[in-house]
């Protein structure tokens, strides 16, 4: 059985706002690494040419596939609530030590 749509509405805005902060800082470069001229007071790290709308499709598309992966997940029970909780220890006995 699938959750309500509103249910599946949160789950899936979880999904954008984790990927967002994955996809944010892969492809950008500093204006050292493209070889433009620092504004002065600007911090060395800070990006140069930052595309937002960019980014926004990117997370759009990944948090996409990751929902798709959940909602199979949830429709063929590949990991149940059971497996997760075999990789607990027993009630009353401690996690081992590495």
């Amino acid at each position: 059985m699938m959750p309500p749509w509103y249910s599946m509405l949160a789950i899936y805005l979880l999904f954008w706002v984790f990927t967002l902060f994955l996809v944010l800082p892969y492809g950008v470069k500093t204006a050292r690494e493209v070889g433009a001229e620092e504004v002065p007071g600007q911090a060395g790290s800070a990006p140069h040419g930052f595309s937002l709308p960019r980014k926004l499709v990117a997370t759009t598309l990944v948090s996409a596939l990751f929902f798709g992966i959940f909602l199979l997940n949830w429709r063929m029970e590949w990991v149940t609530r059971a497996d997760l909780e075999a990789l607990l220890p027993a009630p009353g006995r401690s996690v081992p030590e590495l």
